[in-house]
């Protein structure tokens, strides 16, 4: 299949119209992410980012469809009452963005409508701005307190959650001049985001906290076989619909354009990520979860490094709270 921008939209509003016959409860529905913009497309492949708002809270709250290797509908099933408070969606560090740029494709209520002009209603003022921020470093913060007791070899569990420590404070920083970082891209767009603040140093911070100053010429293209052969381990009924069987190409093709491109770094994140994803499905005997161990000793995840790497996150995390405060105040949030 040709992909084309005028296509992709055609099967997204063919998906709305048919979850529109289906079901009477379908309030709304919308588009969000890659799509909404030019460059939709990495290694050739993309997903489409559906969101569908039904009367009554639905049991289903993700799905993944497959259309081709290269495309794929990833279609969240939202309840209405959690737009119940529009005003306050503005300041949530996720659905906020979403709402505030996205693509009304169903609405035959208007109910959209207001959401959207709720959410859009000064969006960009700064403390509704430092709000979102400082949501996402609360939650990195969080996570770090819950991680530093830890005194036995870090499991899946730990290390995803030390990633996603990570990822709440890159974004925290991300959300001052835009929307939170898609997971494909999140190393390759930070460096941008870090440097509109002023923090340009914040990016070498994260690849020191990814152990990325330790990988050799080649670990990357190595360790993706690994992935792929852990990826395509898990069983159908374990997998989480973000490591749906239909999304490998997604990812693979998309680590293969990012390794070839002249930031071949950026794959570390969205490989580390998803293969932690899989290690906590996977048996602990498992011979894939081993050659995921391996790869965290590698970067220095592991026993003693890995506290190491809690004491600098504190460190980081600390710096990444000093420049927000600084942007409240340079920004009028706060009163010098």
């Amino acid at each position: 299949m040709r992909i084309t921008h005028e296509t992709l939209l055609k099967i997204a509003n063919d998906a709305v119209a048919r979850q529109a016959r289906a079901s009477r409860q379908l309030l709304a529905a919308y588009l969000c992410g890659s799509l909404l913009g030019e460059a939709y497309l990495l290694g050739g492949t993309t997903d489409i980012d559906l969101v569908f708002i039904y009367i009554e809270a639905p049991d289903n709250e993700r799905e993944i469809t497959p259309l081709t290797d290269e495309v794929h509908l990833d279609i969240a099933h939202h309840g209405q009452q959690e737009y119940r408070e529009p005003r306050r969606l503005r300041v949530h560090p996720w659905l906020g963005p979403a709402l505030n740029t996205c693509r009304v494709l169903y609405d035959p209520q208007h109910f959209m409508d207001f959401i959207q002009a709720s959410v859009r209603g000064q969006f960009d003022r700064p403390d509704y701005v430092f709000e979102r921020a400082r949501r996402q470093m609360e939650q990195a913060r969080s996570i770090w307190l819950d991680l530093r007791e830890l005194r036995e070899e870090p499991s899946p569990d730990r290390v995803e959650l030390y990633l996603r420590s990570l990822e709440y404070s890159a974004n925290s920083i991300a959300c001052l001049s835009g929307p939170p970082l898609t997971e494909r891209r999140f190393l390759q767009a930070f460096p941008e985001r870090a440097e509109a603040v002023g923090r340009a140093g914040l990016y070498a911070g994260l690849l020191g906290l990814l152990g990325a100053p330790r990988l050799a010429n080649g670990n990357l293209r190595e360790w993706l076989s690994a992935w792929q052969a852990a990826y395509r381990s898990l069983p159908t009924e374990l997998a989480t619909a973000r490591l749906h069987p239909d999304r490998l190409m997604y990812y693979l093709r998309a680590f293969q354009a990012l390794m070839e491109s002249e930031q071949p770094i950026a794959a570390l994140w969205p490989l580390l990520r998803t293969w932690t994803l899989a290690a906590k499905l996977l048996p602990t005997d498992s011979q894939h979860r081993r050659a995921w161990q391996a790869s965290l000793d590698t970067l220095g995840l592991s026993g003693e490094g890995f506290a190491e790497r809690l004491r600098a996150l504190d460190v980081y995390l600390d710096m990444v709270d000093e420049t927000l405060e600084s942007w409240a105040r340079e920004n009028g949030v706060w009163e010098v």
